[in-house]
């Protein structure tokens, strides 16, 4: 974070250790943290998601509207994205001063999931140009340890991939009025498609070296970051054999910090990035489908009139 101190020692330790791929922590210039990734842990959410990248605590909410399309675009159902800065996080946000961190997550998530190449909205329509679902992920950062911005995408991707959507049946009545008929089963209900969601991947410029997954001390040390957000493989996130895999694809770049980058060595950071994303993509999609079947397994049958 920004207002940690380092002494100029702490600071030339960590640019050593970058430089000889030796990261203070013992990781390499490539490796992430591990994480701990729990979903369905708020009954009363339509989907969600808890992630702890070391002293990184996010937790995050869906929670599905019935709302009515753009005009623009009829046959596409709205997600919108609300990022809260616990104050107990880091002491940079008591008061009012995560909201600037907060705008700027939330604005990532936005641009990276309305590219064409990235989330399908189409699945969220009800009935085109009248009725569709809106989806509102809220994410509230529990503790600051570094890396921000791919702690809260992995959340994201996992609280809609634990998602569920109510069946709606929807009938044009005369005078152009929806007749829309939800099922009394709260298991009756479908999964999203979130496999070509995409995920941000945050890579730190130091020196010539880039970064990813940076610490808290680590990113005192940098002078410019870039967030790289890459689409997902949907082939990685079903069971099915049918589904067609589909490449990486980059979706949206931010850079903050005081420094610059060249034109050249962005277009390393970016294939870099897309290459972690890679890797972070198929280890999330093979975790959720491990949870997901093993939750089915344990599933006990359901008697009485909910059934």
């Amino acid at each position: 974070m920004a207002g940690m101190l380092l002494s100029n020692a702490e600071r030339f330790y960590i640019w050593d250790g970058v430089e000889e791929n030796f990261r203070s922590d013992g990781r390499s210039n490539k490796d992430y943290r591990p994480m701990e990734l729990e979903t369905d842990v708020v009954s009363s959410a339509s989907g969600s998601a808890r992630l702890r990248l070391a002293n990184t605590d996010v937790l995050v909410c869906v929670k599905t509207e019935i709302d009515t399309p753009k005009s623009d675009k009829p046959g596409l159902g709205s997600i919108e994205f609300f990022v809260d800065c616990s104050a107990n996080a880091t002491p940079e946000f008591e008061g009012r001063g995560g909201e600037q961190l907060a705008n700027r997550i939330s604005n990532l998530l936005q641009r990276a999931y309305h590219s064409s190449q990235a989330f399908n909205l189409k699945q969220l329509c009800i009935f085109e140009g009248k009725q569709c679902w809106k989806l509102y992920v809220d994410i509230l950062i529990l503790e600051c340890g570094g890396n921000l911005c791919d702690a809260v995408s992995l959340a994201v991707k996992a609280a809609l991939f634990n998602t569920r959507i109510p069946f709606v049946k929807a009938a044009l009545m005369d005078g152009g009025n929806i007749d829309l008929q939800l099922s009394d089963d709260p298991f009756d209900s479908k999964r999203l498609e979130v496999g070509t969601a995409p995920l941000l991947v945050t890579l730190c410029r130091m020196d010539e070296e880039n970064i990813v997954d940076p610490t808290a001390e680590e990113e005192t040390c940098i002078a410019v970051s870039i967030v790289v957000g890459v689409s997902g493989n949907p082939a990685l996130y079903t069971s099915s054999e049918d589904t067609t895999p589909s490449d990486h694809k980059c979706t949206t770049i931010s850079m903050s910090g005081n420094g610059g980058i060249l034109p050249d060595a962005m277009k390393i950071v970016i294939a870099e990035g897309i290459t972690a994303a890679k890797c972070l993509d198929e280890a999330l999609g093979r975790t959720l489908l491990q949870e997901r079947n093993r939750t089915n397994l344990q599933k006990k049958d359901s008697y009485g009139f909910l059934k």
